[in-house]
């Protein structure tokens, strides 16, 4: 029983902790645009795929 009087406070202080962090969030646009990471890792532009001259060399090499 005397357990309880460290786990309530604790618990308290916890939950003051995540309301802060929580309120801190909202307040810095945290949850402003959660789409635009989902679509930039769908719709994201692979221009670069053409191997450089490099990686040509490289493979010539090793045959």
């Amino acid at each position: 029983m005397e357990i309880l009087y460290l786990l309530i406070p604790l618990a308290l202080v916890l939950f003051g902790v995540i309301l802060w962090a929580f309120s801190w969030s909202v307040k810095n646009d945290q949850f402003e645009d959660l789409d635009r990471h989902g679509h930039d890792l769908l719709f994201d532009d692979d221009l670069n795929l053409k191997p450089s001259s490099d990686s040509k060399d490289k493979m010539n090499d090793d045959s």
